[in-house]
C-alpha cells in the first residue's frame, strides 16, 4: 500500500522538476540559436554588433531566474512566516 504523500512537499517537488526541465530546454535551445547565429553571420563577421542570441538568453534567463527562486528560494509565505516567528520570539 502506498504511503500518503505530503501535498506541500509534492508541490515543491513538481516546481523543482519543472525548473530542471526548463533549465535543460534553455541550454539546448540556446545552443541551437548560437549555432544558427554562428553559421549564418557570426563566423564571417557580418554582424559586428551584439549577437542576437544574447537577447534570447537574457529574456528567457530572467524568467528562468524567477522560476528558480520560486522552486528553490523562499516563497513569500515562507518569508512572512519566518519574520513573524522572529518578531514573536523577540517580543518576550
Amino acid at each position: 500500500m502506498e504511503e500518503p504523500r505530503d501535498e506541500k512537499l509534492w508541490q515543491l517537488a513538481k516546481k523543482r522538476a519543472d525548473f530542471q526541465r526548463s533549465l535543460a530546454s534553455y541550454f539546448i535551445v540556446n545552443a541551437f540559436l548560437w549555432a544558427l547565429w554562428w553559421f549564418t553571420a557570426g563566423r564571417r563577421g557580418l554582424n559586428r554588433e551584439m549577437p542576437w542570441p544574447v537577447w534570447c538568453m537574457l529574456g528567457w534567463g530572467i524568467g528562468l531566474l524567477f522560476q528558480y527562486m520560486n522552486a528553490y528560494g523562499a516563497s513569500k509565505k515562507d518569508l512572512v512566516d519566518k519574520e513573524y516567528e522572529k518578531l514573536k520570539n523577540n517580543k518576550g
